[in-house]
């Protein structure tokens, strides 16, 4: 693959946290968003407002819960984890529309877009 190739390909493959924010306002019914990552609930403190929790590690007994008629944008943490990637792949091959998120949930944060306590269910902006 050249180098022009790799990045049309992974600009096709994701989105910024803000061209994400547009999509969803221009279109809501068409995207859901999906946060798989693994780990701790306790790590876990916060998720981004309106997403969908399946782990990576739950995901292939859950496609059930997944539509197919909607654009699938997946998250995990950060730009070092591959847990969404990982998951892409799952779903590509079960014939899903697939992008992802880039920057994960740390992104996200840094963005001061909306996010939603797993502690105790209250709304949160503040990454804490």
């Amino acid at each position: 693959m050249n180098q022009i190739s790799y990045f049309k390909n992974r600009v096709e493959s994701t989105y910024s946290p803000m061209d994400y924010m547009m999509k969803k306002k221009e279109q809501p019914e068409n995207y859901l968003l999906i946060d798989v990552r693994n780990g701790d609930p306790a790590l876990k403190r916060e998720k981004i407002q309106g997403a969908l929790e399946i782990p990576l590690s739950d995901l292939e007994s859950r496609l059930n819960e997944i539509p197919k008629d909607k654009e699938i944008v997946l998250y995990c943490w950060d730009v070092w984890c591959n847990t969404a990637a990982k998951a892409s792949i799952m779903l590509i091959e079960n014939g899903y529309s697939v992008k992802e998120l880039n920057g994960g949930i740390a992104a996200w944060k840094t963005m001061g877009f909306p996010l939603v306590s797993l502690l105790n269910n209250e709304q949160s902006n503040c990454g804490c």
